[in-house]
């Protein structure tokens, strides 16, 4: 660019990148795998969710009308990735089991037409079974989450990394130099402040929705732990005597 007949040269970040060391170029290749892994596991998991989050309204506004625990269990089959619904199945299967062992009828039935009734040992394993499927839903919503905490603990640590080389760079150009002009350090320091900058970009991101998606989770396991009682309350009011 020309300002007043002279020449300024002026350097875009792509230029400093590409003037920078090898290990400075590695550390920001490192940087941005990261950031774009986080990114891509952030856009799935707010995907996954939303989907979750629908179906398991759907699920419950069927369970709140249906009169039938088989029409329900038909309907939850086709809810691929509602946590309510998979909970659901479970309490079902054991009531289903309960049932063959008494050989009585079908769930919605098998009250007070003379077949034996449930024990406080068969609630309390439904209860249990119950719980084991709420765990098996929260591994499955929190899966790739620890790659997010990962992220945000040690890319600020590989980006200070490269500033420290950077600096290194500078301070080595000056010893060969015998003198600290900027022309001489100022590629290092940019080096540096790269490294600093993309650090702190793939950090903050993941921390932020690592939160946030946290916090989702949390909602989903408070919703199947208040469907998991509402079904146990179900199963001994319509199974015990």
């Amino acid at each position: 660019m020309l300002t007043n007949g002279e020449v300024v040269n002026t350097l875009s970040i792509l230029d400093m990148v590409g003037n920078s060391t090898g290990l400075a170029k590695f550390v920001l290749l490192v940087l941005l795998v990261f950031s774009v892994v986080s990114w891509a596991i952030i856009f799935a998991k707010f995907f996954v969710y939303r989907l979750a989050r629908s179906e398991d309204n759907r699920f419950l506004a069927i369970f709140a009308k249906a009169e039938s625990l088989t029409n329900i269990y038909n309907y939850s089959r086709e809810l691929k990735h509602s946590p309510v619904a998979r909970v659901f199945l479970t309490g079902y299967r054991e009531l289903y089991l309960f049932q063959e062992r008494v050989k009585g009828a079908p769930a919605e039935e098998g009250a007070g037409k003379g077949k034996e009734p449930m024990r406080d040992v068969d609630i309390k394993g439904i209860g249990l079974s119950l719980n084991k499927a709420i765990n098996r839903e929260i591994e499955r919503l929190s899966n790739k989450l620890e790659f997010l905490a990962t992220t945000g603990s040690i890319t600020p640590f590989i980006g200070l990394f490269g500033t420290v080389w950077g600096i290194m760079h500078s301070f080595r150009v000056i010893g060969v130099q015998g003198s600290a002009s900027i022309g001489g350090v100022a590629p290092g320091i940019a080096e540096a402040l790269i490294a600093t900058a993309a650090g702190l970009a793939a950090a903050i991101p993941a921390v932020i929705f690592f939160n946030y998606l946290n916090n989702k989770i949390r909602i989903f396991t408070s919703r199947m732990e208040d469907f998991s009682k509402d079904f146990v309350y179900l199963a001994e009011k319509n199974f015990m005597r």
